[in-house]
């Protein structure tokens, strides 16, 4: 049996996220979404907890997905959940670089784990959490960006912290 690791912040998942996960189901028998705590971010938009109930809610119907988090070393992780790979995606030729940097970092970690580039479809190319918070923080429509079972969430609590500043 297969398992890969989809390893990101998510704060908010996006379409393209949603995009590579399924993809990733597609190619492994199990797939873990696991929301990593990024120290270079303290201060998300939303909660690891929060981020994992909302991308719960957007793979409830792709069996093989499972949602998890955790605030240490990727290649750790994979250990210990005895990953086969780390599915990683690209939007762009400059992800490339950080992503294949963190491929060699983790592969000399966990020599056992590969890491798989998956793109990002082209409607989703230029699609960041970055860019939907702050899309929705000038009030623009984010509709097209993330999942529509998660889309009054994220909008209501982006609205809500541009109150609370």
């Amino acid at each position: 049996m297969s398992l890969a690791v989809c390893p990101g912040s998510f704060d908010p998942i996006t379409n393209g996220h949603l995009s590579v996960i399924k993809r990733a189901a597609k190619l492994f028998d199990e797939v873990i979404v696991v929301v990593m705590v990024n120290y270079k971010k303290p201060h998300g938009c939303f909660t690891v907890e929060e981020r994992v109930s909302l991308i719960t809610k957007c793979v409830e119907d792709i069996p093989n997905v499972k949602v998890d988090a955790y605030g240490g070393l990727l290649a750790d992780y994979t250990k210990m959940k005895k990953a086969d790979a780390v599915i990683k995606g690209l939007r762009a030729v400059s992800d490339f670089e950080v992503e294949f940097q963190q491929a060699l970092i983790n592969k000399k970690l966990n020599p056992d784990v590969e890491t798989v580039f998956v793109t990002a479809g082209a409607e989703y190319m230029y699609l960041s959490s970055s860019v939907v918070k702050q899309v929705c923080e000038l009030g623009g429509d984010v509709s097209e960006f993330i999942p529509e079972i998660i889309y009054n969430d994220v909008v209501n609590r982006i609205k809500e912290r541009m109150t609370n500043q």
